[in-house]
């Protein structure tokens, strides 16, 4: 589903930005604009052109989709999972995976219930 809502957009790329360890000047300066515009945009109080946001976009290292898109979410937060288990042992990893394993098959008693 297509995301239009600017408060919406914004606050995605706001936690895209967090999320990835950035400062608003940072992203501004990557993508040739103004860290007033850039807040802007990250609070939806302005309609940025397309080549601002995807400018924005290269910056922050994403597709327009996952700001723009519901799907993308999923995704997204595949990505966080495995960012997080790259900074792991590879024991506190495999105890991870156990304890993730463990609650997807629970998730599958719950459904054949």
């Amino acid at each position: 589903m297509l995301i239009s809502d600017l408060h919406t957009i914004g606050g995605k790329i706001y936690e895209i930005r967090k999320r990835k360890g950035l400062f608003r000047g940072e992203v501004a300066e990557k993508a040739g604009i103004s860290e007033r515009t850039y807040a802007d945009i990250e609070r939806g109080v302005v309609n940025a052109r397309i080549q601002t946001f995807l400018a924005i976009c290269e910056a922050l290292d994403i597709l327009p989709d996952e700001v723009l898109t519901d799907a993308a979410g999923k995704e997204i937060r595949q990505k966080a999972v495995l960012q997080r288990l790259q900074c792991c042992s590879d024991e506190e990893a495999a105890v991870a995976m156990e304890l993730l394993s463990v609650y997807l098959k629970s998730l599958e008693k719950i459904e054949e219930a």
